[in-house]
């Protein structure tokens, strides 16, 4: 993330501190050189910071209620929200999303 300059490295640094936020319980890791976000050892979510956007992506987000649309992918479990910059994203459904990542991991384990 801090690689990044400007706008995508403040993006990836904006919605890794909320990922950061959902609870006491959330640790840091490097999951494939992302910053991934976990509840114990399970990975609820990441961030990818690349050269022309920032990914903001869900381990099991096939099973994330998503009525805004945000999420993107055709893996059998993991989806993503694409950032890019001059286009807005609907933060408070971004938000939301990412404490029902975090809920569901809670709840699975």
């Amino acid at each position: 993330m801090q690689a990044r300059d400007g706008e995508l490295g403040a993006f990836a640094q904006r919605w890794f501190e909320v990922m950061r936020g959902c609870g006491p319980d959330v640790r840091e890791t490097l999951h494939d050189n992302y910053p991934t976000a976990c509840v114990g050892e399970a990975a609820f979510a990441y961030v990818g910071a690349f050269k022309a956007h920032v990914n903001v992506g869900f381990f099991r987000g096939t099973a994330l209620h998503d009525p805004s649309g945000l999420l993107q992918g055709t893996g059998k479990q993991m989806r993503h929200v694409k950032l890019r910059p001059g286009e807005e994203v609907d933060a408070d459904a971004l938000t939301v999303l990412i404490g029902t990542a975090y809920a569901d991991m809670k709840v699975r384990l």
